[in-house]
This record gives C-alpha cells, structure tokens and sequence, in this order.
C-alpha cells in the first residue's frame, strides 16, 4: 500500500512479522503531515476494525521509530506478553480516566523494556532520535518550582521512561533532567532501582515489575501527602500460571474481597481476586451484597480449580 511505501525496510519487516501472528491484515497508515521535531508515545495509536488492524501515525516527524514503537507492543500482545484492563470503577469518570491513564503509562514504562531494547537492537534508536526524545520530554512536562504540584505524578512517570530509553545514557543529560526536574528524577531514580532489581525478560518479569512499580510509586505518592492511587486494586493484570497452579483451587491461589468499587459491565459491587503471591488484582466478578449470600459466593469460588474459574469468567490468561 502507498502508506508502507513510506517505511524503512526495518520497519516493513517488522509490520510482516506482526502480520504473521495476526490474523487479519495488519496496516500502517499516516493520517497527516504534522512534523513537529520531538517525538512522543502519542503520535501514533492502534486501532481495530473487525479483523483489521490499522497503526495511525499522525506525526511524522520519525516514522520508523514511531511504527516500530506500536509494532513492538502490539506483537509482545500477540506473542503472549500480559495485558493491563480496567473493569472497575470509583463512579468518578474524571478520576477513572485518570487512573486508567497513569496506569497504562506504568504499565507502558515496564515494557518499554523490551520496546526500547528490539529498537535499539535494530538501530531505530540513534542520536538525532535521543535528541527528539527529549524534546518530547520538555514538551510533556514543566520545570518545577520546588513544590510537590499538580504535575509532579506525570513528572515521574515522564522521567522514569526516560530512564528506561536511555539506560546507563541517562546521566548525560542531567542538564536537562536534574536541573529542571530535581525532586522527580531523584523520585524516578529510587522507582528505576526497583524496577531493574530482576529483568524484564518474559511474561511473568514483566508482570512482576509492573506490580512492584505500582506499589512503589503508591509509596512515593504517599510520601509527599498526595493520593495513593491503588492500581493494584483498581487496574487488572494478566495472570502468568504454571501447569500446577492451574490445577489448585482456588482458595490456594487467591484471596477473593467485596470492594467498594464496582464492575464497569453491571455497576453492581464486585469481588476482586488479589494473587496470594503478590496483592495484584487478577480478576474480577460481581457477587452479592448480603453477608450470608456473599459467604456462600465466595465459598462457592474458593472450590473451584483456578482454571475452572478463568475459563468460565473468560478471562485470559499466560502459562509459564
């Protein structure tokens, strides 16, 4: 199609690789000719049309890092890496909306991983690159003013991304970083130093960080008196089981409990699945309100075999 014709045989190869894990066709296509000289996750996304695919790029300032950017988190999906869903809600919009997007952006922080490393792998990722990466950066965020502000959640995880894209690189640019963003790096520098305690290198490490990036930056919020924002219990992570796992019931696996919140399907109350291993919520049901009904309901989960109990809410899952 004349949209491919404008990739990089790099990028082309990569759009054929996705194609072979998808079925359906699979597509980039330049929805405009805005050139703005920094680049951002947002200049491009995803978008699905029956069995159709189509990555939008809608600045092309670098097309091939941008396509490849998506290409590279769609076909860690496709091959079996977890995924982040929201199935809940506060009853707030403006706050689900924002909690949805910190948590994406998070989860996003922990597989860029992977992203930026295939990228760099296959020299998309170069100088002149680095440099638009930061210009994207200044055009995200503002200098601070001293103060723990409004702006300092998006701060960090702004800086924490950048963390991950420039690796052991990134004290080169502390012109830019520590001068004008002193309190956030050093909040995303303790963040960073979790997160790269183990590797993300599979399913299960991504799943893994991803959950100690959540509770770790509750930490930080907490610590400078702003709201927590309990993605652990209101963001939902793929479960990575082994063969054995599948086979324990239940009970063994997860602690199930009435949240205040509520399914976004029925916005009737739901129970949460908190894995036993980490406190991450892993699936989600709607049940009873009633004290001696919910006993009975939860009794009832508890006796199923995990697989029996994911196979029939229909929730995916990864085996490891």
């Amino acid at each position: 199609m004349a949209e491919e014709l404008k990739l990089g045989p790099k990028a082309k190869s990569l759009l054929n690789a996705v194609s072979r894990f998808f079925d359906g066709d699979v597509q980039v296509q330049f929805i405009g000719n805005l050139k703005s000289g920094y680049v951002k996750h947002d200049q491009a996304q995803i978008m699905q049309d029956g069995k159709n695919l189509f990555v939008q790029i809608n600045d092309v300032t670098e097309p091939d890092f941008t396509a490849t950017h998506e290409l590279l988190h769609l076909l860690m999906t496709l091959r079996g890496f977890p995924q982040i869903y929201f199935p809940l809600t506060t009853g707030d919009d403006a706050l689900d909306e924002q909690l949805r997007f910190i948590g994406t952006e998070l989860f996003d922080v922990v597989a860029h991983f992977v992203v930026y490393s295939e990228q760099r792998k296959h020299g998309l990722i170069n100088s002149k690159i680095a440099e638009e990466y930061i210009k994207g950066v200044r055009q995200t965020i503002t200098p601070e003013t001293s103060k723990i502000d409004s702006e300092m959640i998006i701060r960090v995880v702004t800086l924490l991304d950048a963390m991950v894209f420039f690796g052991n690189e990134f004290a080169k640019h502390d012109a830019v970083f520590v001068q004008n963003f002193p309190i956030a790096t050093k909040a995303a520098q303790r963040l960073y130093k979790i997160i790269t305690e183990k590797p993300t290198d599979s399913p299960f490490a991504l799943r893994r960080n991803v959950v100690k990036l959540f509770k770790a930056f509750d930490g930080q919020m907490k610590g400078w008196k702003l709201p927590e924002l309990q993605l652990t219990d209101f963001a939902m992570i793929t479960s990575v089981f082994s063969q054995r796992q599948l086979g324990l019931k239940v009970s063994q696996v997860f602690k199930l409990y009435h949240s205040k919140l509520k399914d976004t399907k029925t916005l009737t109350p739901a129970y949460i699945g908190f894995a036993s291993v980490d406190d991450q919520d892993s699936f989600v049901i709607s049940g009873p309100i009633n004290a001696q009904k919910a006993e009975k309901f939860i009794r009832n989960i508890y006796a199923k075999t995990v697989k029996e109990l994911f196979d029939e809410l229909k929730i995916p899952y990864l085996i490891r």
